[in-house]
Parts: structure tokens; sequence; C-alpha cells
């Protein structure tokens, strides 16, 4: 049975977890200065609120749209390509006195390019790590990726007070060039995918499409995803909250940070169980990431408050097993599209509802805002677990097993290419 220790030793994941964590950390630098950014120069919740929502609502047409690309090209070429584009965009960004309405298209382009970057990583991950050590590779990732998160909030909370927005911004394109040259150098030269991605586009997405829908296992794992949409607003409402309880940009930085530290925490316990008991908790977690924020409703101090996004984030590393079961139950060839168009659903859902929680807190006291949406989401995670009880949380053994061997011949398969490219 592998072992942490066995990820260590790989060097392909080692490339692919630093290269990740450092772009994760700056892009939560650059989340903390525009919120306050946007806060500042308008002092208008809505506006902040929905400038967050840019962050998701691109997926809506970059998920179904661009996530076919980690199918159609070598997946390598795809993440290198998306992270020069990205650092490209965010020095632009840095440039003083733009417009709002140009720093916000800016930030959309960003968003774009994360998308095909998003797929082709995830799609890459159980070719890096067959068999029995991706749902370990996926933990460790995804933990420290909180872990990053929490770095990058607070830190960018002090580094917007010291420096200032647009130092935050250049530092942020730096961690993406950075991550671009991890990958480019460390990771094997794979070639494309080989499957029937020699179709037409609108083809190549509604077989995509068809593969998710059909599948109530798929639908349900979407369902409870999609919940985030209601306890994201909290992370959501950090500016005007903070500004609520007179705490300033540190608060906004403690808050985002509760949030990930408590999904790294949440995380590292979840991973550490069996696969029965994961499934068992999953929905029961997604309850309780929304049931949480409603004693919000009492208007509590920020050391409360912090504490009760802390504990939402710890609940909501149920989206590890869900994101776990639903990369290994589709088909390579597939697996960049159908990952693309399940971010899109989630993204969707959370910009709906940052913007939803925007519009709100502009006639009611953000606290009320946050506890509304907890008990909403209550109701709509109940809905969801229903759902997965009914379609049955049994993954098909068949199915997955065949996806893990193919998995391991496209490793062999990229071993062998880059012997031979360091032969010739």
């Amino acid at each position: 049975m592998p072992g942490y220790r066995d990820l260590a030793r790989d060097a392909e994941f080692r490339a692919l977890l630093v290269a990740h964590v450092v772009s994760v950390a700056g892009d939560q630098f650059a989340r903390v200065a525009l919120t306050v950014h946007v806060f500042d120069r308008t002092a208008s919740t809505g506006l902040t609120a929905l400038t967050y929502a840019l962050t998701f609502l691109p997926d809506l047409l970059g998920g179904p749209l661009l996530s076919g690309l980690a199918d159609r090209f070598a997946r390598k070429d795809v993440m290198v390509a998306a992270d020069l584009v990205r650092g490209a965009l965010l020095l632009l960004m840095a440039v003083p006195g733009l417009p709002l309405w140009l720093l916000a298209s800016l930030l959309v382009l960003v968003q774009l390019a994360g998308a095909p970057h998003g797929a082709a990583r995830a799609a890459l991950l159980p070719q890096i790590l067959p068999d029995q050590r991706y749902p370990m590779g996926q933990a460790v990732l995804s933990t420290v990726t909180q872990a990053a998160q929490v770095a990058g909030f607070v830190g960018g909370g002090a580094l917007v007070a010291l420096a200032g927005p647009a130092l935050v911004l250049v530092a942020d394109a730096t961690t993406f060039l950075v991550a671009a040259f991890l990958t480019g150098v460390h990771l094997l030269d794979r070639p494309a995918p080989a499957g029937p991605h020699v179709r037409a586009w609108p083809a190549d997405l509604a077989g995509g499409a068809r593969l998710v829908w059909r599948d109530r296992h798929l639908r349900a794992l979407l369902a409870l995803a999609c919940v985030s949409g209601f306890y994201i607003a909290g992370e959501a409402l950090a500016a005007p909250y903070s500004a609520q309880l007179g705490a300033g940009p540190a608060g906004v930085g403690a808050i985002f940070g509760a949030y990930a530290a408590g999904a790294a925490l949440g995380m590292l316990l979840v991973a550490r169980l069996d696969e029965h008991r994961q499934l068992r908790l999953m929905p029961w977690l997604a309850i309780a990431a929304c049931a949480v924020l409603v004693p919000a409703a009492l208007r509590p101090g920020l050391a409360v408050s912090v504490g009760l996004f802390a504990l939402s984030g710890a609940a909501s590393a149920y989206h590890l097993v869900a994101n776990t079961r639903f990369v290994r139950a589709v088909p390579d060839s597939s697996r960049g599209q159908a990952f693309g168009l399940a971010v899109t659903a989630l993204r969707v859902s959370q910009g709906a509802g940052v913007a939803l929680a925007g519009v709100a807190a502009e006639r009611i006291a953000v606290h009320l805002v946050v506890a509304a949406a907890g008990a909403l989401g209550v109701l709509a995670a109940g809905g969801a677990a229903i759902f997965w009880w009914v379609s049955g949380s049994r993954p098909n053994a068949s199915r997955w097993g065949a996806a893990s061997r193919s998995d391991a011949a496209s490793r062999s398969d990229g071993r062998d290419a880059g012997n031979q490219n360091e032969r010739s």
C-alpha cells in the first residue's frame, strides 16, 4: 500500500504541487487587494461583492468552452500557456489609475484563462498518480492549497495595508510566471489524449454534457458541490463584514484565512478516513458547512465570527471526497471537458450566491445576510443529500478500475516519451 513518502519521492507531483501552491498564494493576495481596493474607492457593499463574484462567473463560459482544450492539446502545454497569459494580464492590472470597468474586464480574462489550466491539472493528476496514490495525492494537493490560501489571505491583508494593491498584483503575476517555469521544466512531455476529440467543438461539448447528465451518481456529486453557493456568503462579504466590526483590512484577511484554515484542517481529517466513512460523512458535512453560519444572526464579534467561518471551512472538506469521486468516474479522453463542466456548475452557483449576497447586503445588515444564506443552504444541502442517498453512494468499482488502468498506461507512455526526448 503506497504512503505519503511515495508522493514526496515523485518529482512530477512535487513540481505540480509547488507550482499550484505558489500561484494559489499569489491569487489570494490579489483577491484581498481587489476587494479592499474596490471597497475603498466606492464604499459600496454591492460593488465589492460583485467584484468578488467576477472571480467565479467567468467559468460560465470558460468551463464549457475552454476546458476542452485539456483534451485536445498536451495538458502540460495548456497549463504553461494559461499561467503565462494570467501573469501578463495581472501585470496590466497593476498599472496605476485604471478605471474600475477595465480592472474588472482584465479580472474576467484572468479567470477565463484559469479554466483550461484547472481542467488540465485535474485530468493530468490521475496520470501522474495512478491507482491508490491518486486519492492521497488529491488530499495532499487540496490540503496544502488551503494552507497556501491561509498564508495568501492573511499575508495579503497585511501587504495591501503596507504596499498597496498594485504591488500585490505584481507579486501575483510573478507567482504565475514561477508556476509556468516549474510546470514546463519538471513535468513530462505527454501527447494529447487519444480519443474521440477530432469532433467539432460543439459536438465535443455536447458529448461531455451528456456524460455528466446521464450519470445519476455524477449529478448527485454536482448537487452537493453547488451547496457552496450558500456558505460562500461570509467570504464574499468579508470586507463589509469586517468594516461593520471595525476591523479593517486585517479583519478581511482574517475572515478569508479562517475559511481556508478550516478547510485545510478538515481535509487532513477527512483524508485519514476510509472510503466508506468519507461517503457517509460527505452529505452531512455539506449541511454543516451552512448550518454553522446561522449564529451570525446574533452579530458576534470578530473572534467568534472567525471561529464560525473556520468551522464552515472545515465542513467544506467534503469537496475533497466529491472531487476525487468525480474525476475518477470519467474516462481520461473526456476528463478535461467533464471537469470543466462540473467547475462551471460549481462556479456559477458560487458567483450567483456572492452576487445575491452583495445585493441583499445593500438593504439588510451584513451579519443577517450571512445567517440567512446559511439557513437557506441547510435546506439546499438537505435536498442534495437526499438526491445523493437515492442515487446510491457506492461507486462503480469496474468503471473506476478501468479508469485507473488507463491512467497507469498513460503514465507509462509519458515516461517512455520523456526518456525518448532525453535520448534525442
